[in-house]
């Protein structure tokens, strides 16, 4: 996870990176140096509105031409108006200051939530499956999956937590209007996913079905 953190109270920048401790940050202290350090390796932007050198709500309708980046302001700007202007020009969230760091990070991981499950991706443990590239990794390996393994392991996901039977698994799975599927095409692939997903919590509910842990 890659963050830029536009903010040019350098305490306050300082601050943030710490806490968030995302695997990197890249720190900006002016509108300028956030325009020069944004580039598509960038997952999310924590934006102070009021920068010495420009304002942020116009960076953000700026980045929004070309990406759907997330993007969260800072402000000590708290009026009703400052905030629906702010999220009109393309902000995923809004937060006044004076705030703490962990209404922070709880506010960051929930815009990543929201995202990565508009673009149908999962992360879990150390497993990423972007189901749109079709890439999936464990613990940042990259693992190659046939179509019915994609097919299978999107159910589970998409399901964390809930038994889904046998029956209802095969018909999902296998639904190219094949009128025959062997019994054992599930387990095979089941087993296939665990062997290829070291420690995937596909967890066999005896008699039902399986159910991918939380």
């Amino acid at each position: 996870m890659k963050i830029l953190i536009a903010e040019d109270d350098k305490s306050l920048n300082n601050g943030i990176a710490l806490s968030l401790g995302a695997d990197d940050t890249v720190q900006a202290y002016s509108i300028a140096e956030a325009h020069s350090l944004l580039d598509k390796t960038i997952d999310l932007i924590i934006l102070d509105i009021n920068m010495p050198d420009g304002n942020g709500v116009d960076f953000c309708r700026k980045v929004r031409r070309t990406s759907n980046v997330p993007i969260i302001f800072l402000t000590a700007n708290d009026m009703e108006i400052d905030i629906v202007t702010g999220l009109e020009s393309g902000a995923d969230d809004y937060i006044t200051k004076p705030f703490s760091l962990a209404v922070l990070r709880a506010r960051v991981n929930a815009v990543i939530r929201r995202k990565e499950s508009e673009q149908n991706v999962f992360r879990q443990d150390g497993f990423v499956f972007d189901f749109d590239a079709m890439t999936f990794s464990a613990n940042s390996s990259a693992v190659e999956l046939s179509k019915t393994e994609q097919k299978l392991l999107k159910l589970f996901v998409k399901n964390c937590g809930k038994t889904l039977s046998r029956e209802m698994l095969i018909d999902r799975v296998w639904s190219d209007g094949a009128e025959f599927v062997e019994e054992n095409a599930l387990s095979v692939t089941v087993r296939r996913l665990r062997e290829k997903l070291p420690g995937a919590p596909i967890k066999t509910i005896y008699g039902i079905g399986y159910m991918w842990e939380i």
